[in-house]
């Protein structure tokens, strides 16, 4: 059973455009999670309630999943089993042998790029002949292109290596061939109808792939043939010197390449990125140390959040309005004095990088207007940066739970990217259009495109009827998935030591959180420089419990009496001092977001 209630917060929170327009509230649902049943909590009795309860909500009810999710059981993690891999080992190693010339050719965004630092760093500690390729993302776009291949071969490149990159290149993969260069393609991305004519392909999605684990990201992907050269060395040498490069030394890349591109914290990812952060937070590479310091982070509180608000859009600031080849440098740098100036370049990158978004995202909005006919957005124009169409799609996602799509005009082609809400699949739309494009590629949430300028608007009105067929009037509500419905005397730090337990938390393994039904209002008032967020007391009668609400400053014009809330349990620090606090998502009047009827 799936309770879900759907009612507008309170007051019904509104967009104002610069012109001074309000776009309508897009509704808010709360998922109600069904009780795990008994025989479940029996079994896992030495977890606690809440606990069981959020397992069980993530469909992990068998020992075996629980013990690994808790790092208590490690599964066999053979690289050898990812199809393609033994193929790419045999190649690699005898490029290795052979010092032929190689390039590792990767993506602009920080997947891609620590895919390149991570497989760069590999060969050269094999002794390998190795140089980067990333593509600049204005001048050649994503993915593998002729020119660029035809540029290596020139340089006397005789073997490319793709990383996060390359799965959908077909023509591409010929054309490399046609030059005589080997081609290896090493991808995370959806396949295609046909695979690319490389010499080998890996993609731990493809369905002859007998490794267990399949959502890895680029880096992930990367990851795994290096772990695999590095094995078959031990059994075998081949290399020109000795390899003193150890599989763990590459884990802090694996770790901010898999949460900057949003890939599930679940399985084999969630303990790589385990394993990642503690590489991080030791700062043993010294561009992570300069970065943190420019993002105000410090060595030992790096998670994952901070590396997906702090870290991640400054190593991605420089693909979208420059070159990633900076973001590549800094992971490359062999001494803080090198690696600070660059990081500090990124950093001016980034906050260049908000503002073109913020000013592209509020044109958008304009735009659009108060209710878009479509069933998903299409935006455009011919001055629009193509490294923010990305952050504007997703904007424009979030504010009206709909499918964006979000495109620089040029003069022949048109570029764009897509972003999507969890019920429509965005690259298997994209299939169903693939005879009116270029080229494109991506995963369920988010896809790069290139269509051209002619053909955009039957795109606009194929992917409109494909969105209208599956997406139900119902769809348009943001869903908050409540983890566990409690009451406040359920909250206390040993709960939150619990809670903890769940990290690193992101894709498929949120933060928990939590709904308190029915609280009595005791206090509220606008807090921040301008008002923007919300505090509050919050009573059962019983308890208070001090709660935050950020960029809510708007709940004050209309605050009832007693109140649902969904929040997220969390230590506040205030002069040394430590205190439990409320960091609240959604509020709705007492009753409309939990029925009178539920029973928890």
């Amino acid at each position: 059973m799936l309770v879900v209630c759907i009612a507008p917060a309170v007051p019904t929170q509104h967009l104002l455009t610069p012109g001074g327009t309000l776009l309508p509230a897009v509704p808010t649902r709360w998922e109600l999670p069904s009780p795990p049943p008994s025989a479940l909590r029996v079994r896992f009795n030495w977890l606690h309630p809440v606990v069981v309860q959020i397992l069980y909500n993530r469909g992990l009810v068998e020992p075996d999943e629980v013990a690994e999710f808790f790092g208590q059981f490690v599964p066999d993690d053979d690289p050898f089993a990812m199809r393609g891999i033994p193929e790419a080992v045999e190649y690699l190693r005898r490029a290795i042998r052979q010092r032929t010339p190689i390039a590792v050719y990767g993506d602009f965004d920080a997947d891609g790029v620590t895919a390149t630092v991570l497989m760069v760093q590999t060969l050269r500690a094999f002794g390998a002949d190795v140089m980067p390729y990333i593509p600049h993302r204005v001048d050649e776009g994503y993915g593998l292109n002729n020119e660029a291949l035809a540029w290596l071969h020139r340089q006397g490149i005789q073997l490319v290596l793709t990383v996060d990159c390359g799965i959908r290149a077909v023509e591409e993969v010929q054309f490399a061939r046609s030059l005589g260069l080997e081609i290896i393609v090493s991808d995370h991305h959806s396949l295609g109808p046909t695979l690319p004519p490389a010499h080998a392909v890996i993609n731990p999605r493809h369905p002859q792939s007998s490794y267990p684990f399949k959502h890895f990201a680029g880096v992930g992907v990367a990851y795994k043939l290096a772990q695999a050269l590095l094995r078959e060395e031990e059994r075998e040498p081949c290399a020109r010197q000795p390899v003193v490069l150890g599989e763990e030394r590459l884990l802090d890349l694996v770790a901010l390449g898999t949460v900057a591109d949003i890939m599930p914290l679940r399985g084999e990812n969630r303990r790589l990125v385990q394993k990642g952060l503690e590489q991080l937070n030791r700062g043993v590479r010294p561009g992570v140390r300069a970065l943190a310091r420019k993002a105000h982070v410090e060595l030992g509180q790096i998670d994952a959040t901070a590396i997906g608000f702090r870290l991640a859009p400054r190593l991605n600031a420089a693909g979208r309005l420059d070159t990633a080849a900076i973001a590549y440098d800094l992971l490359m740098a062999p001494d803080d004095a090198t690696a600070e100036p660059i990081a500090a370049d990124l950093d001016r990158w980034n906050k260049e990088r908000q503002r073109l978004t913020e000013e592209a995202y509020r044109w958008a909005i304009l735009e659009l207007g108060q209710d878009p006919p479509d069933h998903a957005l299409f935006v455009g124009r011919e001055d629009l940066n193509p490294g923010i169409v990305g952050l504007v799609a997703s904007r424009l996602k979030d504010t009206y739970y709909r499918p964006a799509l979000v495109v620089e005009l040029g003069d022949v082609e048109v570029r764009g990217s897509a972003r999507s809400i969890p019920e429509f699949h965005i690259t298997r739309a994209l299939d169903r259009c693939a005879d009116l494009l270029v080229r494109y590629g991506g995963h369920a949430a988010a896809a790069g495109f290139t269509v051209r300028r002619e053909l955009l608007p039957q795109l606009r009105r194929r992917l409109n009827a494909i969105a209208a067929e599956q997406l139900d009037p119902e769809d348009r509500a943001h869903k908050l998935a409540i983890d566990a419905v409690v009451c406040l005397r359920d909250l206390d730090w040993a709960l939150l030591g619990k809670l903890r337990e769940l990290e690193p938390t992101g894709s498929e393994n949120p933060p928990a959180l939590l709904a308190v039904p029915d609280l009595l209002v005791r206090s509220y008032r606008k807090v921040g420089s301008n008002g923007d967020h919300l505090k509050l007391k919050l009573t059962d009668g019983y308890l208070t419990f001090d709660a935050i609400a950020f960029g809510r400053g708007d709940l004050a014009d209309a605050m009832p009496m007693r109140v649902d809330v969904a929040c997220r349990l969390d230590e506040n620090q205030y002069q040394g001092r430590r205190s439990l606090q409320l960091v609240i998502e959604d509020i709705k009047p007492a009753g409309r977001g939990i029925p009178s009827t539920y029973r928890f």
